[in-house]
């Protein structure tokens, strides 16, 4: 029997953060007209790694379809109880991560408070509320519902054991939050770092292409996979990240201030410029070139020649002009090689952090092991006092691992 593949919808997973990776999150849709929204909020807690599913009142099923949420989520959607007891499976201690009621009635808040179970919805609440399971709402209605004493009194009394996302004062209505918004309030509760979060961060990251002429360049085969996926790391701490980036083939995240350039020379300005600013931590994780070439020519070098003469010069170090610009902040520099051994690594990572006064650098061989497969890397984090090999991993993980090796050393 051929196995089944993922639903085609999981590969969005991932794709603007990991903070919620490994998170079960239970979407629960009330029958609000805002219910078309959870369709995107579901999209965006799985772009940032969340597992979701969905429960949906029998009235919002009336408003979107359940295989609208299928579609969103991957996952079949739960309109009603049966005897797999779905309320258990999704609710009961330990089972999940989060609830969200997004977009919440006042019916369903009235159900919550005074321990009403009679939909799928609402007996998934109580058994949530039961376990201790973090529950987020964000409230729809009417201003003079939202006004109403007994739903003043409901929200009173659940204030201190469940989180309210404000609902938008507009037109009357307390309308429901932006999906965004309660992303936002999710990553910042579940996600981010108390130590990273609103720290300002210059990044480098991809390569760099040198011309020979109008339509040759120099380059390497960076796609700046690991420096786009720190910076994304980054973000979901809660870091404000400028991030100077070469043309590698992987997306930038969203999020960060991007700068695009081209050659080492370009990325070099743009970072001290970028510098005039103040930062608190930089990370020069480009594969910016070594050599520049000096008799590059604007017009293109006729092929009919036997042969041609490139002059390479040395091109300037980027790392080493940021501590001379600012003296505090803290510097993670990259360290290159190829097919050496490991204690030979070590010792150049080492020098690379003497040279540049980086405060701590990551070093890797991108030789023959490296290009079996390049979305996996083995890496050696070094700094002053101590020096921790980390085995060969998906990028994926090694940018949690920076990230955290980030953290500590702050």
């Amino acid at each position: 029997m051929a196995k089944k593949l993922p639903h085609p919808s999981l590969d969005i997973v991932d794709s603007h953060g990991t903070e919620l990776a490994g998170k079960n999150i239970v979407l629960c849709v009330a029958g609000s007209v805002a219910a078309y929204k959870s369709i995107e909020l579901a999209r965006l807690l799985m772009r940032h790694g969340a597992n979701v599913k969905c429960v949906m009142s029998n009235a919002s099923t009336k408003l979107i379809k359940p295989d609208y949420m299928k579609w969103a989520t991957g996952n079949n959607v739960i309109t009603k109880l049966t005897g797999d007891m779905e309320h258990i499976e999704l609710a009961d201690y330990k089972r999940s991560d989060l609830l969200i009621v997004y977009p919440s009635t006042a019916n369903t808040l009235g159900k919550l408070a005074t321990g009403i179970d009679d939909t799928p919805i609402s007996t998934v609440l109580t058994v949530a509320f039961g376990s201790k399971i973090p529950i987020i709402m964000g409230l729809a209605m009417h201003r003079s519902m939202y006004e109403n004493a007994a739903v003043k009194k409901n929200m009173n009394f659940l204030r201190r054991k469940i989180d309210f996302v404000s609902p938008q004062m507009i037109e009357g209505k307390a309308k429901a939050p932006e999906p965004e918004d309660v992303l936002s309030f999710v990553l910042k509760k579940f996600g981010g770092s108390k130590k990273l979060r609103g720290k300002k961060i210059l990044m480098t990251a991809g390569p760099t292409v040198e011309k020979i002429d109008s339509v040759r360049v120099i380059t390497n085969q960076s796609s700046g996979k690991t420096g786009t996926l720190l910076a994304s790391e980054l973000i979901s701490a809660g870091a404000k990240v400028t991030l100077v980036y070469g043309p590698g083939t992987s997306e930038p995240p969203k999020g960060a201030k991007i700068i695009r350039v081209n050659s080492v020379d370009e990325m070099n300005k743009a970072v001290k410029e970028a510098l005039k600013k103040k930062f608190d931590i930089a990370i020069m994780a480009a594969a910016a070139s070594d050599y520049v070439v000096k008799n590059a020519t604007s017009s293109k070098i006729k092929s009919d020649k036997k042969e041609i003469n490139v002059k390479l010069v040395k091109a300037p170090k980027i790392i080493d002009i940021i501590k001379n610009k600012q003296k505090e902040i803290f510097l993670v520099g990259f360290k290159a090689e190829t097919d050496i051994s490991k204690n030979e690594l070590v010792s150049r990572a080492k020098k690379k952090l003497k040279d540049s006064k980086a405060d701590m650098v990551v070093a890797n061989d991108i030789g023959r092991n490296y290009n079996k497969d390049p979305n996996y890397n083995e890496i050696i984090i070094v700094d002053s006092k101590s020096t921790t090999k980390i085995p060969r991993t998906k990028k994926e993980r090694l940018s949690k691992i920076i990230c955290k090796n980030i953290e500590k050393r702050i």
